[in-house]
């Protein structure tokens, strides 16, 4: 008798010692395999200025991501995936954006424009999501200057999704605007675990859940605030 496919707890949006976050990539493939998520992307920064990761050393990011990813696997049963956060930063918020390229395995460079770099990790297979796409009524208080998306509707057909949730702010506009949506948190260190996560109904392995946030099929958004109870259980 045919049976639904269970859905998948996915972390889409993490951090690593490679760019700005705490931990080492086994450190929180650690994390989230004792915590019991079935997905785990890790999107470290690649930046214009070509820092944290860029051409020179992604080769080995690359490598110990993979390594991590075999690793958590057998331990864990967790899919681990490779992939960038792009980041074009810039003075004018209305043309800073950050892009999550999901199930990424080439570098892709920042430094020749937002557009470009999209082209080039949706050429590569990746999916693309828009991350913390402020609108300009929230950039005044907004940590990051990422307005991009919210001001230019002309981007909105570069990327596959956007976050609705990062950690627990909200960006009505995208619900509002009808775009499929992902929630995600933003992952830097222990303290962002708990928040808003994305659950996608597919196999789980990583055609399937690239192919997915490619898709406009609907994710399911789910609130889990016992994340520190949890692992300090």
């Amino acid at each position: 008798m045919p049976t639904k496919q269970s859905p998948l707890l996915c972390e889409l949006h993490a951090h690593t010692r490679w760019s700005d976050g705490d931990l080492s990539v086994r450190e929180l493939c650690d994390l989230y395999g004792l915590l019991g998520f079935d997905v785990l992307a890790v999107t470290d920064h690649t930046t214009r200025e070509r820092r944290e990761v860029h051409a020179g050393n992604y080769a080995a990011y690359l490598a110990e991501v993979e390594a991590e990813a075999e690793r958590a696997r057998r331990r864990y049963g967790l899919l681990v995936l490779a992939g960038l956060e792009l980041t074009y930063d810039d003075p004018d918020p209305f043309q800073g954006a950050h892009v999550l390229a999901i199930g990424l395995r080439e570098h892709v460079d920042v430094a020749g424009g937002l557009e470009a770099a999209l082209a080039s990790a949706r050429a590569h297979g990746a999916a693309l999501v828009a991350a913390h796409p402020y609108s300009p009524e929230q950039l005044a208080g907004a940590t990051r200057g990422t307005g991009a998306f919210g001001a230019r509707p002309e981007l909105h057909g570069l990327v596959d999704r956007f976050e609705l949730f990062n950690r627990h702010t909200l960006f009505g506009w995208v619900a509002a605007a009808g775009h499929p949506a992902i929630a995600s948190g933003d992952f830097h260190r222990p303290e962002h675990l708990a928040g808003w996560k994305t659950l996608l109904p597919c196999p789980k392995d990583e055609a399937a859940v690239v192919g997915y946030l490619r898709s406009r099929r609907p994710a399911y958004l789910v609130r889990l605030d016992e994340l520190d109870e949890r692992l300090a259980a």
